[in-house]
């Protein structure tokens, strides 16, 4: 089958096309194409290897800085593709933040962790608003409000995974990556951040990378699912098996992959 996927609106956020990125001569990932809707969450599934953190750092040009990575192919953001020459990528990243996998606050105070991103990026608005909301939207103002001065590091780990999607969002992008962000944190964090996803994808589109099938299960509208297969020189290559609607994907596969095999054990591998 084809992994091209229309959403029934024509309010795409991120397109990719042809999709091939390359470590070096080898062909690490293939042939991706798929559409992001606007104001939904949209989980890359799939097992180790196959791609999903690589495409999602396609998406505001994070490979950029890995000096033997090489992108063909388009992604369109805004109707225009972000590989452009003309593109600048610093810029593009304030479009399309990214969340990591652990939590990396700056060492600065809280106020400033979403202060100082805000401040170079131009905002000369009031920054005490800014912060608050930011923090709100995040779902950790209540917890933090107490303590603007003190460090954010001295926050637990959940608490900075949310600062840190607060950071994101404090200079107003249009997209929100994040890469696998619950997967160091302890059950009722995660909770939390799943939580606040919901929330953001109001004013936010968010993409998630996770080895979670409940996770993905839960909080995402559309899933793709990412697999790999070997290659002549003994490595893999990653490629998008089929997207479609959460619920299709878990319940009702096209692919026969999917339909014959547990999603949890393909993750596994």
């Amino acid at each position: 089958m084809s992994n091209v996927y229309a959403p029934t609106s024509a309010d795409v956020a991120l397109r990719a096309e042809n999709l091939n990125v390359y470590y070096g001569s080898n062909l690490a990932v293939r042939d991706v194409n798929l559409e992001i809707p606007k104001n939904q969450i949209v989980a890359f599934i799939g097992p180790s290897g196959c791609g999903k953190s690589t495409v999602l750092r396609c998406f505001n040009r994070m490979n950029d800085l890995i000096p033997s990575c090489r992108v063909e192919g388009d992604v369109t953001f805004h109707g225009e593709n972000i590989y452009a020459e003309n593109v600048d990528a610093v810029e593009l990243r304030r479009k399309i933040g990214m969340v990591f996998q652990k939590a990396n606050p700056f060492p600065k105070s809280i106020y400033e962790n979403i202060a100082w991103g805000a401040r170079i990026n131009g905002f000369k608005g009031d920054m005490d608003e800014l912060v608050e909301t930011s923090l709100r939207k995040a779902a950790v103002w209540d917890e933090v409000k107490d303590k603007l001065k003190e460090s954010g590091l001295s926050l637990s780990g959940g608490q900075q995974q949310r600062l840190c999607i607060a950071r994101a969002i404090s200079i107003q992008p249009d997209i929100v990556l994040m890469d696998e962000p619950c997967s160091a944190l302890d059950p009722i964090s995660t909770v939390k951040v799943e939580e606040t996803m919901k929330q953001l994808k109001e004013d936010y589109t968010i993409i998630i990378v996770t080895h979670n099938m409940q996770q993905a299960s839960r909080v995402s509208d559309r899933t793709a699912f990412y697999n790999a297969e070997p290659t002549p020189k003994g490595g893999k290559v990653g490629y998008l098996v089929e997207y479609d609607n959460t619920e299709v994907i878990f319940n009702n596969p096209v692919s026969s992959t999917l339909a014959t095999t547990s999603l949890a054990a393909l993750v596994k591998v």
